[in-house]
């Protein structure tokens, strides 16, 4: 292991380090929508956090990380959200609430606990409704004018609430919940106007102001309480928000309305992604002191020791597509912005270095997808952590073999899986072994291999028992390029991106057993999800973290529920009916009887991250 003390002493996030303190940690990831207690009211809420951070600091976990917790759309995509500020209230604690009399409302949450029963496999989010009507009820039947804390909240962070309050209330005046539809004297944001709007809905207003007080003493609390038990908790921080938020609609200024953000495509999506947020303009950010960017991370630090920039990538440059092009095209017809390659690094530096002077929390970094080379350097110099991902660690320019556990960042977090991709057991059930079924039709479109002959390609080159209808499993005899060639009837030369995609993907499954010490796995079992995990915790990253459900699939019971049920978060750049509706099928009161628990425990300190030892 490389000397962690010498490098993060020397980095321009040395006193971001201090405040946590430079130590190896082992993690765990929660979607809070997915967890849920018998105290629960058909979604997780903030108060469950405290059933997880007793059972981290029992198996020696020191780091929660929490999907992000802002106020969402309708999407109910958590990096999709109305705001970058405020939090979502389906995450409140009713029991908890301050100044509230709560067995007034005994009945009311009967009501609500019959109709929302915990423990379904998808999340219904008419639950955040019912909470608010409730909420409402609550505010109207026993709020106390003049609380010291309140008044102190409402002064405190008058940045961003007064405008994220009156688009709220707007919201509920327009049939048309689109800010972009509104009247030009709402939409431009007429001081008169909006005056009149605040006057009218003051009582309103003051419920959500109440209501976000409310999200904020919890969370601070959960903060607190994780601290006390050694735990640190990550925030995610989405770079991006959404088109139709109270960010936006405030600083039309900060954003290129015209285009939407994105990624081009890559072996895992052909088509890219397209998210509809809208890009920066950074020097109207910037002539305004990257007020807004600073404010952001120092409102999170109340709830957070360190936070994750989604998609930090896009601090250098970001894929934009115009509004103009048809959705279907996904992130096909795009371009980066800045253009050029060359003010990237300066670009994302500028920008850092605001972010670093809130020193209450530490920065983490999400570099995945495509990734300028200034990243790697800049996130290196600076300390920040990026994420290594186990099944994409990979020596892409020669043998394509996996990278030893030794040779990942010091300055990352080495994980199994995202909440964006499959499982570690879903990979190895669908994915590995194979390529994107429309990557390879779109690459034999460019050469003229269309119809029979494309039909008549893949039937000798894939194996048709591969049960994944998107993905392509390559047969085993296909086992050189030449072989591949000579059934393409091309040169190298007319087929280079072919012969990239099959040097990426064929016989991956066999490579990964020889990366996990030549064990013999050929089916997924808990001892394979064992040593898989294992390896992140014994490589040379600061931070080993892993997702809830990848953790529990030590357990067989578990494992065998997650590989039928192919359990995942989210289908990045495809609209389903399953995103962000997971739920994972276990109480959190029960964690602390688990029988994986001493296994974890002793992985953890096997491994040098358990902190408390």
């Amino acid at each position: 292991m490389n000397n962690f003390s010498d490098y993060f002493e020397n980095v321009k996030t040395k006193k971001h380090w201090e405040k946590i303190q430079i130590n190896r940690r082992a993690g765990v990831v929660i979607p809070l929508f997915s967890i849920y207690s018998d105290k629960s009211y058909g979604i997780g809420d903030f108060y469950d956090l405290k059933q997880i951070i007793k059972w981290c600091n029992q198996t020696g976990i020191s780091i929660i990380q929490l999907l992000p917790l802002n106020d969402v759309g309708s999407d109910f995509s958590p990096y999709n959200s109305v705001s970058s500020f405020a939090l979502d209230p389906m995450y409140i604690s009713i029991k908890d609430l301050k100044g509230v009399n709560y067995e007034l409302f005994k009945p009311k949450l009967k009501e609500l606990k019959k109709k929302f029963k915990n423990g379904n496999l998808f999340l219904d989010y008419e639950i955040k409704s019912e909470k608010i009507k409730l909420l409402r009820e609550i505010f109207s039947g026993s709020y106390i004018q003049g609380q010291n804390k309140f008044i102190k909240f409402k002064k405190q962070n008058k940045y961003w609430l007064d405008d994220y309050v009156i688009f709220k209330v707007l919201r509920d005046i327009h049939d048309v919940p689109d800010w972009e539809r509104w009247d030009d004297n709402i939409r431009l944001r007429d001081e008169n106007e909006l005056a009149q709007i605040y006057k009218d809905n003051e009582n309103q207003i003051e419920f959500y102001k109440w209501v976000q007080w409310q999200l904020c003493e919890q969370l601070s609390y959960i903060k607190k309480f994780a601290n006390e038990n050694s735990v640190l908790l990550i925030g995610d921080i989405p770079f991006l928000v959404s088109r139709d938020s109270a960010d936006v609609w405030s600083h039309q200024n900060y954003f290129r309305l015209n285009l939407s953000s994105g990624a081009p495509p890559d072996m895992y999506l052909s088509l890219g992604q397209r998210w509809g947020m809208p890009p920066y303009i950074w020097e109207n950010v910037e002539a305004d002191k990257f007020s807004y960017i600073k404010e952001k991370i120092k409102y999170a630090s109340k709830f957070y020791n360190l936070y994750r920039i989604d998609h930090f990538v896009g601090v250098f440059r970001i894929w934009s597509i115009d509004n103009s092009v048809p959705e279907e095209m996904g992130g096909l017809q795009g371009s980066f912005v800045p253009q050029d390659e060359n003010i990237w690094e300066a670009h994302g530096r500028k920008i850092i270095d605001k972010m670093l002077e809130i020193e209450d929390i530490m920065p983490c970094a999400e570099d995945l997808g495509t990734v300028p080379d200034c990243s790697y350097r800049v996130l290196e110099e600076y300390g920040i952590p990026g994420i290594d991902v186990q099944r994409w660690k990979r020596d892409w320019n020669n043998t394509y073999n996996f990278i030893h556990p030794d040779e990942y960042r010091i300055n990352s977090v080495a994980t199994l899986s995202t909440h964006d991709s499959s499982s570690f057991i879903g990979w190895w059930k669908e994915e590995a072994g194979t390529a994107d079924e429309e990557l390879f039709r779109r690459l034999c479109y460019t050469k003229n291999i269309i119809g029979e002959q494309y039909l008549e390609i893949t039937d000798l080159l894939f194996n048709k028992s591969h049960p994944s209808e998107t993905r392509l499993l390559w047969k085993d005899e296909i086992n050189s390029i030449e072989k591949l060639l000579k059934i393409l009837k091309l040169s190298r030369e007319e087929c280079y991106d072919i012969i990239l995609l099959y040097l990426e993907s064929f016989n991956e499954k066999n490579k990964f057993i020889e990366f996990l010490g030549n064990e013999n796995y050929q089916e997924v079992s808990t001892g394979f999800q064992k040593t898989a995990l294992g390896k992140t915790l014994k490589s040379n990253s600061i931070f080993a973290i892993n997702l809830f459900n990848e953790w529990l699939s030590l357990y067989e019971d578990f494992l065998n529920i997650f590989f039928n049920k192919n359990f995942r978060f989210n289908y990045p750049g495809i609209r389903n009916n399953s995103n962000w509706k997971m739920v994972i099928p276990v109480n959190v009161d029960s964690l602390q009887y688990l029988s994986i628990n001493k296994t974890i425990k002793q992985m953890i300190e096997e491994s040098g991250r358990n902190v408390n030892e």
